[in-house]
């Protein structure tokens, strides 16, 4: 099982490109910031790192590449999940293979598979791994909702998927996750203004996009709830309201990498389909990064204002 307890600000790091290239130097300054600042473990080709714009061979050198330039300090979480079940099974294999700690396999998007498709299809990849798996439930991208039912009998099967990363503003499921699964189960928020409020309902943290650009403040919020100090948690959840509502202004991680190029760390590139924000967005997010202090008044944006697509 996982070297580490797998709790806390786990951070989607997005994939950084130049010149339509993964930019490897980039990443690797982004991961030690990462660790500098805190965060509690590093995820890398979930849905904010683009996993669906990379191929089978990137997808698999960006996870390689984590592995090699965390050095074991936090625990690597690797997106392994496609809508192709043997593509899951080959980059879970490798996953395990390179030395993550644990998997994050999406519900298979596109197919939209009834509640027993999915049942098979995590039992399956579970089956061939030795690797802790968390399901990666997020309907509003792949048209399913994994029911904690079937959750449930998915972790009756095989005892090494370990947890769900919730992308679902129903209270009630992450309640009945819990009952269903076990208070020990952990259920992370994938849902930027409920990690504190999951937190509360004895959730184990949270994967969370706001942690690309605030990473000490994703980490504090986890820290202060751990020692019990929920009147300053609270604060904080409220401080972070206006950036986790604004890099949702449009398509993640298009806002993400716009305010990342705007603090300099990263070129703010992304694949087709996915473009950066509108010139009113980018406006509006200058204003919210200025307003965080995460860039001086009127910084230019590293590759230009409206960057490369």
């Amino acid at each position: 099982m996982a070297r580490h307890d797998l709790r806390g600000s786990i951070v989607p790091l997005v994939t950084p490109f130049k010149n339509g290239q993964f930019d490897e130097a980039a990443f690797r300054d982004l991961i030690e910031w990462q660790i500098e600042s805190g965060s509690h473990g590093i995820s890398v080709t979930g849905s904010t790192g683009e996993p669906s714009a990379l191929t089978e061979e990137e997808r698999k050198y960006v996870i390689e590449t984590a592995v090699s330039a965390v050095r074991g300090r936090v625990p690597v979480v690797a997106g392994t999940g496609t809508n192709n079940f043997d593509e899951t099974v080959r980059l879970t294999t490798f996953a395990e293979k390179v030395g993550v700690d644990a998997v994050l396999v999406m519900v298979p998007y596109y197919n939209r598979p009834s509640q027993e498709g999915l049942y098979q299809h995590f039992v399956g990849v579970a089956e061939r791994t030795s690797l802790p798996i968390i399901i990666y439930n997020i309907p509003g991208r792949t048209a399913v909702n994994m029911e904690p039912e079937t959750v449930a009998r998915v972790v009756r099967a095989r005892s090494n998927v370990i947890g769900v990363k919730e992308a679902n503003k129903d209270f009630e499921q992450v309640t009945k996750l819990m009952h269903l699964c076990g208070r020990d189960f952990r259920v992370y928020s994938g849902i930027e203004v409920l990690c504190f409020p999951l937190l509360a309902l004895g959730g184990a943290g949270y994967i969370s996009a706001t942690g690309n650009v605030l990473p000490e403040q994703s980490a504090r919020l986890y820290n202060l709830v751990t020692a019990g100090k929920y009147d300053e948690a609270r604060d904080l959840h409220y401080e972070m309201y206006e950036m986790n509502e604004a890099l949702f202004w449009e398509t993640n991680p298009g806002p993400v990498k716009y305010v990342l190029g705007l603090m300099g760390k990263i070129q703010p590139e992304l694949r087709l389909p996915l473009v950066l924000p509108s010139e009113e967005n980018q406006r509006k997010l200058r204003a919210v990064a200025e307003r965080y202090g995460l860039i001086p008044s009127s910084a230019p944006v590293a590759g230009g204002e409206n960057g490369a697509a």
